[in-house]
């Protein structure tokens, strides 16, 4: 049974992992990869959503019809936690707070898992099979931009509340071969990038804003894969 963790996992940003068309109906669409391979045989694929995205050269995922979510957690930026003098002096980033960190793993996991249960193509399992495809997850290099309550100010106004990697890795299930791996760094910012005075029902909708829109990607991107075949070398 996937739980919560597991959903979650899939947040790991941003994300279409193909390209930035809207699939149609037709014939499969065609997408061109850079010569350069990685250490592990992926190259780049031109024109994408996501910042980054590497595919392995002759995939096939027309013969998956499963998910198994799985997760690779999320990992915080080391920021050394300033004192107060140092926070007024105008200090950028900040440590993430225990309760933060629960506040951020739960507004991912119900993103993920109300866009996961709208999928249609694949059925969500928890094993490896022949027909299954591995969907690995995590937030990398999450940083926040707040300035803790501690420092004794309540006239703080920010754009941005932090920033974080969104990192999704595809495999398949049986033989752990990475197919597909895509990278997308954003930051939970307020529309226009408009200053607003900070605080916790605000700053927690910009991170629920960033959750549903890589949520919704991964879905449309999951439904999409099978319709995208790779152009010939």
């Amino acid at each position: 049974m996937t739980t919560p963790a597991m959903m979650f996992a899939l947040v790991a940003g941003s994300v279409l992992l193909l390209s930035g068309c809207e699939t149609t109906s037709g014939p499969p669409a065609q997408i061109t990869m850079a010569a350069e391979e990685t250490f592990d045989g992926l190259r780049l694929v031109n024109n994408t959503r996501a910042q980054k995205v590497w595919i392995r050269p002759g995939f096939d995922l027309s013969q998956y019809s499963k998910i198994w979510p799985q997760s690779a957690g999320i990992q915080f930026r080391p920021v050394e936690r300033g004192s107060r003098a140092q926070q007024r002096r105008g200090q950028s980033e900040f440590p993430v707070s225990n309760s933060a960190r629960e506040r951020l793993r739960s507004i991912m996991s119900e993103a993920f898992q109300a866009q996961l249960a709208r999928l249609e193509r694949y059925e969500i399992v928890d094993r490896p099979g022949p027909d299954v495809m591995m969907v690995r997850g995590a937030l990398l290099d999450v940083v926040s931009f707040v300035p803790p309550e501690s420092v004794g100010r309540s006239d703080v106004f920010i754009s941005t509340v932090g920033a974080m990697t969104f990192v999704v890795e595809l495999r398949d299930s049986e033989s752990n071969t990475v197919i597909v791996r895509t990278a997308d760094r954003r930051a939970a910012q307020r529309a226009g990038n408009t200053l607003q005075q900070s605080n916790p029902v605000t700053n927690q909708a910009e991170v629920r804003r960033l959750a549903q829109r890589w949520a919704t990607w991964l879905r449309e991107a999951l439904e999409a894969l099978p319709s995208y075949t790779p152009a010939g070398d």
